[in-house]
């Protein structure tokens, strides 16, 4: 059945897998594309194989597939449970977010947790297969979230998200334990989510010249302090936290 859930539970599945030389791997190849640098054909196969396909772009460009979110109004600064995180430095060859991606799989309010493809344990956009990994939440390299219109709902930590039908606002922690168990209708159909006519997804292999902007967030009214790598603070640890859809704190990504 489609969801978060299932889009965690696939990709957890394939945590320690590796690939063969020349970057030959099973999930380029399940979407039909040569070997190649494989992280974003990671994540258009795990939303295939979960059932989620009409939820996320068909490309091997993560620059495509930041593009694909934004066009949607679905390109976030704030993490999200089951979001397509992008990542890349600021002013980066390839573009905002265009380096590599992942599934983001849980946050706190400091870090979030990352299983992505053609990666390592030093979190390289170009390593040997699919690791789960922990970045620190506000790091320049982590750039932006496309949110996928899943059918029970979407939890994540935008304030300006809060209030949306099916939307579970938790500014500072969340992971699977958080989903709604039901499918909401006003998330938006498979058709809101599917590739537009003009977007070849299932044959992209580059973006040139794709320089989309950083979009707007509403302005955070608390500042939570840059913190190391690690497990942030559980939810009964942080004044106000609910695991409940009650309001939260704001936090500035």
């Amino acid at each position: 059945m489609a969801g978060a859930r299932a889009m965690i539970d696939r990709a957890e599945r394939w945590i320690g897998y590796r690939e063969g030389p020349g970057n030959s791997n099973r999930f380029s190849a399940e979407m039909g594309r040569p070997a190649e640098s494989w992280c974003a054909d990671f994540v258009s196969a795990v939303a295939k194989e979960s059932g989620n396909a009409a939820y996320f772009p068909n490309t091997s460009s993560c620059s495509t597939g930041r593009a694909w979110f934004q066009r949607r109004g679905r390109l976030s600064v704030y993490p999200a449970v089951g979001a397509q995180v992008f990542f890349g430095e600021p002013g980066g060859p390839l573009g905002p977010g265009g380096e590599h991606t992942g599934v983001c799989i849980a946050y706190t309010a400091t870090t979030i947790t990352v299983v992505a493809g053609n990666t390592n344990d030093n979190g390289s956009p170009n390593g040997d297969g699919v690791y789960r990994r922990t970045y620190r939440r506000r790091s320049d390299y982590v750039e932006s979230y496309g949110y996928p219109a899943y059918p029970e709902g979407l939890v994540c930590a935008d304030p300006s998200w809060r209030g949306r039908p099916g939307v579970t606002y938790f500014g500072q922690q969340a992971d699977e334990r958080d989903l709604p168990r039901r499918a909401v209708a006003s998330m938006g159909s498979a058709a809101d989510s599917a590739a537009d006519p003009s977007e070849p997804g299932s044959t992209d292999t580059a973006d040139p010249g794709a320089h989309p902007e950083r979009p707007e967030v509403e302005a955070a009214s608390a500042e939570v302090p840059a913190a190391e790598d690690g497990a942030g603070p559980r939810a009964e640890e942080i004044p106000g936290q609910r695991r409940d859809s009650e309001q939260e704190t704001d936090l500035s990504g």
